[in-house]
C-alpha cells in the first residue's frame, strides 16, 4: 500500500507543468546561467515546464539572449514589452502567459536560487497554494537592507497587514495565479496582491546568494516611489491619520488658547501676539498644505486608475499567442 501510495505521487510529479516567470531587466551576464540552473533543476521534477522571460526594455542584449534561448529549447517563452513597465508589471505578464499547474516566480539575477524550487514544490505538494522563500540572509548592501526593511514594517503598519518576506521568490498554485489574473489595479505590488487573497501559504528557509553579474538597477529614489505608491495602493491609513492628526492640533490649540485665557484674566499676563501669531499661521498653513497634498495623490491616483489603461504593452514574443489580458 505505501509502495503504491509513492508510485502515485511519483506519476502526478511527473506529470506537473512547472511554470517560472522571471522579469528581466539589464541582464544579459545572467541568461545563459539562469537557463541552465532553471533546466537542471526543474528537470528533476519534471520535463513538462516553462521558463517564461519577460524583457523590460533594459537596452542591452537581453532580448538577444531570450530568443537564441527560446530557438535552442522552446520551452523558453519570452515576451518583450514596448517600452519599460517595471518589474511588477513584467511579473504581472508572465502570470498572464504562463500555463503551468504551478507557477514559481523568481528574479532573474540568481540571487533566487532556481535549486530551491524542488523544495519549493514539495512543500506546495502538501497542500498550500502559495509558499514564500525566506532568505536566510540578504547578499545586499548594507544600506539596501536598511531601506528595505523600514519599507516593510512601514508597509506593514500603513497597511495593516503582516508583510516580512522582502522577495518575490514563491511558488503558487494555478488557483492564485487565476485569481491574481482578475486584479488589473494600475499600481502593482505582487507581495502584497498575493498576501492580500489569502490562500493558504508557508514559507521555507532558503539561501540567498551574491548576484551572478552587474549590480542592482534600483536605485534609492525607484524605492521611494515604489514605497510610496505601494502604500497609497494598498492603505487609505495617510488619510485617516491626517484627520486624527488634526484633531490633535486642534485639541491643543483649543487647549493653549484657554491657558492664555486664563493666564490674562487671572494675572495679568500680557497676551503677546506677533510672533506667536506668524509662528502659527506658517505652522497649521504647512500642515493644510500637506495633508491636501496627500489627499491630491489619492485623487490622482484614482484618476489613472478611472483611464483603464492597458498595465503593459507587449511589443514582440518569442512563441505564437492566444488573447491574453494585458
Amino acid at each position: 500500500m505505501l509502495a503504491f501510495k509513492f508510485a502515485q505521487e511519483s506519476v502526478a510529479a511527473a506529470m506537473a507543468h512547472i511554470s517560472v516567470v522571471t522579469p528581466v531587466y539589464q541582464a544579459e551576464g545572467c541568461l545563459d546561467e539562469l537557463y541552465r540552473r532553471l533546466a537542471a533543476a526543474l528537470g528533476s521534477l519534471t520535463q513538462d515546464f516553462e521558463i517564461i522571460m519577460v524583457e523590460d526594455c533594459g537596452g542591452d542584449r537581453s532580448w538577444e539572449i531570450i530568443q537564441a534561448l527560446a530557438r535552442k529549447d522552446p520551452r523558453v517563452k519570452g515576451v518583450q514589452f514596448s517600452r519599460n513597465f517595471g518589474q511588477h508589471y513584467g511579473i504581472t505578464a508572465g502570470l498572464d502567459f504562463c500555463d503551468g499547474d504551478w507557477v514559481v516566480v523568481m528574479d532573474c539575477d540568481l540571487q533566487d536560487r532556481p535549486e530551491e524550487i524542488p523544495r519549493l514544490y514539495a512543500k506546495a505538494r502538501e497542500g498550500y497554494d502559495v509558499v514564500l522563500a525566506r532568505r536566510d540572509r540578504r547578499r545586499d548592501p548594507t544600506i539596501k537592507r536598511m531601506a528595505s526593511s523600514f519599507f516593510y514594517k512601514l508597509l506593514g503598519y500603513l497597511a495593516d497587514i503582516e508583510y516580512d518576506n522582502p522577495g518575490n521568490f514563491r511558488i503558487l498554485s494555478r488557483k492564485v495565479v487565476e485569481n491574481f489574473r482578475q486584479m488589473r489595479e494600475q499600481l502593482r505590488f505582487f507581495g502584497a496582491l498575493v498576501k492580500w487573497m489569502g490562500f493558504p501559504a508557508t514559507s521555507i528557509d532558503v539561501q540567498h546568494t551574491e548576484r551572478h553579474d552587474g549590480r542592482s538597477t534600483y536605485t534609492f529614489a525607484k524605492l521611494w516611489r515604489l514605497a510610496s505608491d505601494t502604500i497609497i495602493a494598498y492603505s487609505d491609513k495617510p488619510l485617516r491619520l491626517s484627520i486624527r492628526f488634526g484633531f490633535i492640533m486642534s485639541a491643543l490649540a483649543f487647549a493653549y488658547g484657554v491657558y492664555i485665557l486664563m493666564d490674562a484674566l487671572f494675572y495679568g499676563s500680557p497676551v503677546m501676539g506677533w510672533p506667536s501669531l506668524i509662528v502659527s499661521v506658517y505652522f497649521i498653513g504647512g500642515i493644510i498644505i500637506s495633508i491636501l497634498g496627500i489627499i491630491g495623490i489619492y485623487l490622482g491616483k484614482t484618476f489613472d486608475e478611472s483611464k483603464k489603461r492597458p498595465l503593459y504593452i507587449v511589443m514582440r514574443t518569442t512563441f505564437e499567442r492566444d488573447a491574453k489580458p494585458d
